[in-house]
């Protein structure tokens, strides 16, 4: 042991070496401040103790907080510079933590405060958007001349546009162009208004031809004198969207879309007749439908037969009557001889009265008497003109296919068995009544009884382990559980390590009397051994003293030469300090 606390004492004593060429003093020195700082560390245990307390708690710290900082969702994209900033000073006025998405397009809140910050927003005006609608004339200085009025309006128009397309779902943003109307006194120099609107979709989204045609004609009725043929839509790919319809054919996306709805009308009306009856999952039911989208117009004029003169209406009636008697009439020149009769006509008073108390004319009193009586009575005519319904249908189609009876047999199992014909001919009754089904129109309707291919009954609500609400709550959990996991690493690898290493009492040598030394290595345990071993060597020896001292030297010094192999450095470290106490 002497001869190990020597060889300790001639490294210690020895004197540093100088320093290589080529280094300097400051070098030199910071280098030996440098080890010196670190002979105190090692010598001083507690410190590196603190410094890895710190360290875990950081860690811990660092975690916990990542674990309970709350999800970010997006609250808006797509901002104008005007719109973030302002957008930014209200979250910062209240408090509310945000962050910037990678490439700084969108702004993120906590997923919790979104909804209710987007109202709040809102009710503020923001974000106000980068069109501009007719609030540009609301700000207009006095005087300003009439083309910059005429040019204010029509970009207040086209922001108005904008706004009103950019609320539908499928939109992200719009530029509307208007080029408007320039009317003249003469005709060929008038130009009609035109507009453009370029679309900027969201991404995986897509508009219908309905949807085009929506925009189309708003933009159309909004401008005055600009007709739907005039309106240019298109995507941000440069894909036109309003594509003129070509010659002869009118068919356009909301016909396809009415012919789908008038047959998914009439499949669940024959679904819902026959889901009561024979149950929802043994019923299925498609519907084809020929629908007439041609325009046509019908004018036709019928006349009826005569009809009796009492019955019918009397249009116009001319009665003429001509009469000739015995004396010719005057004439003549007109005058006063030509005016007089050539005769007494016989007076009235003076014909003699019939037996009747009739006047009785002599037979030559009237020679010729004509009488004309033309009546004329009205056309019996009929005009009808009938306007064709757009989109009327011409013949309907059902194909209806029905599950086998389920029944348990006497057995106690489960059988299926095919309905009769009365109750397939009953069905089909039922469908007829259901889809109106007309014999003159060609309508046709089959209905197939055979039994269903067996699925699995999977519940379309999926399974609690899948729900939305389960996994937030397993991810908020797991985000704990990985900071408990790295909490309990911390400590196996790296606190108790040290605090078992730092705390562990050295192996210290105490001196005894007569000359002798002791050292605590392994603790109480160790020492009651060696204790015990002692004793049962002191019953059964002559001296008991000797004998005691000798057996606890041998064994604290081949303790000390294990720990010497096991441990050189802690050696060196007791040596050190043991110098170091004599000095």
């Amino acid at each position: 042991m002497s001869e190990t606390g020597a060889t300790a004492g001639r490294q210690n004593s020895t004197p540093p070496k100088a320093p290589r060429s080529g280094t300097t003093d400051s070098d030199s020195k910071s280098t030996l401040t440098i080890e010196r700082v670190l002979q105190q560390l090692r010598g001083n245990p507690l410190v590196v103790l603190l410094i890895a307390a710190a360290a875990s708690i950081a860690i811990i710290a660092a975690l916990f907080m990542w674990a309970s900082s709350p999800e970010y969702r997006v609250l808006y994209s797509n901002l104008s510079e005007a719109d973030g900033g302002r957008i930014i000073t209200e979250l910062d006025n209240r408090g509310i933590p945000y962050q910037f998405s990678e490439g700084g397009q969108a702004l993120l809140v906590p997923s919790n405060q979104v909804h209710m910050l987007r109202l709040q927003l809102a009710e503020q005006g923001l974000p106000r958007g980068g069109n501009l609608g007719l609030e540009l004339m609301d700000n207009q200085a006095f005087g300003i001349s009439q083309f910059a009025e005429q040019v204010n309006f029509q970009r207040g128009l086209e922001g108005e546009l904008a706004r009103s397309i950019e609320s539908l779902g499928p939109v992200e943003r719009v530029r509307v162009h208007l080029s408007m109307a320039k009317p003249s006194v003469f005709i060929r120099d008038r130009e009609p208004a035109k507009a453009s609107v370029v679309l900027t979709l969201l991404p995986g989204r897509i508009l219908g031809e309905g949807q085009v045609s929506a925009i189309v004609h708003m933009v159309s009725s909004s401008v005055p004198e600009l007709s739907v043929e005039d309106v240019t839509v298109v995507d941000q790919n440069g894909r036109l969207l309003s594509v003129k319809s070509r010659q002869g054919n009118d068919l356009d996306g909301t016909q396809l879309e009415y012919i789908a709805e008038v047959e998914r009308s009439y499949q669940r009306r024959i679904e819902n007749i026959l889901s009561p009856i024979l149950g929802s999952e043994n019923v299925r039911a498609q519907v084809a439908a020929q629908i007439d989208f041609s325009r046509r117009e019908q004018t036709s004029e019928r006349y009826g037969p005569n009809q009796a003169p009492n019955e019918s209406s009397v249009r116009s009636r001319q009665l003429s009557l001509a009469f000739d008697g015995e004396d010719p009439l005057a004439t003549g020149i007109p005058g006063a001889l030509s005016n007089t009769p050539p005769g007494a006509a016989p007076s009235p008073i003076n014909q003699e009265e019939t037996e009747d108390g009739d006047t009785e004319v002599p037979d030559n009193a009237l020679r010729n008497l004509r009488q004309d009586d033309v009546i004329n009575y009205e056309v019996d005519r009929s005009i009808e003109h009938i306007q064709h319904r757009l989109g009327q249908i011409q013949r309907l189609s059902a194909a209806v296919v029905v599950n086998f009876r389920r029944i348990i047999n006497d057995e106690g199992e489960i059988e299926q068995v095919a309905l009769t014909d009365e109750e397939v001919a009953q069905l089909e009754r039922l469908v007829q009544q259901a889809m109106g089904f007309s014999q003159a129109r060609g309508d046709q309707v089959e209905v197939v009884n055979t039994p269903f291919a067996s699925i699995d009954d999977d519940s379309s609500e999926p399974a609690w382990w899948q729900q939305p609400d389960t996994l937030s709550i397993a991810s908020t959990l797991g985000r704990y559980l990985v900071v408990a996991i790295a909490t309990l690493l911390l400590y196996l690898l790296i606190l108790r390590p040290l605090i078992k290493r730092y705390t562990q009492p050295p192996a210290l040598a105490t001196a005894m009397p007569g000359g002798t030394f002791s050292t605590q290595i392994g603790g109480e345990e160790d020492d009651q051994e060696v204790a015990d071993s002692v004793e049962e060597e002191d019953t059964y020896s002559s001296k008991p003293t000797r004998r005691r001292k000798t057996s606890l030297y041998e064994h604290n010094l081949n303790d000390l030469r294990e720990m010497a192999q096991e441990d050189p450095r802690m050696v060196a470290m007791i040596i050190r300090s043991w110098m170091n106490a004599n000095e």
